[in-house]
């Protein structure tokens, strides 16, 4: 699996997530296959996505169409602060680590 992460600063975390709601790239025809949104608990103005694909074509594509028709010119553009800090990374490894439920007699 590959995983788009992007971090960034917003002005407003609510406006930030209409926009994103918005869906202005069309992220399933994009061949974005799931994403995950966070922020720092002590930080309600700063963003952590992560986007999964299945290629290293895809992410990079639909990264640099977030930095042409989005974030400079596109919905979310209002809702940021600054530059996005973005990498594109591989998966290698998920393993589950939870102990299993004992048996109660």
């Amino acid at each position: 699996m590959i995983t788009l992460q992007i971090e960034h600063q917003v002005r407003d975390f609510d406006m930030w997530r209409r926009a994103f709601d918005s869906d202005p790239l069309g992220r399933a025809a994009s061949g974005v296959r799931s994403f995950r949104i966070s922020r720092p608990l002590d930080q309600q103005d700063y963003v952590m996505l992560e986007m999964d694909f299945d290629t290293q074509a895809a992410a990079v594509d639909f990264l640099g169409r977030l930095q042409n028709d989005t974030w400079k010119t596109g919905v979310t553009a209002p809702a940021l602060v600054g530059e996005p800090s973005t990498r594109i990374i591989e998966t290698v490894a998920i393993e589950n680590v939870a102990a299993p439920e004992r048996e109660l007699r």
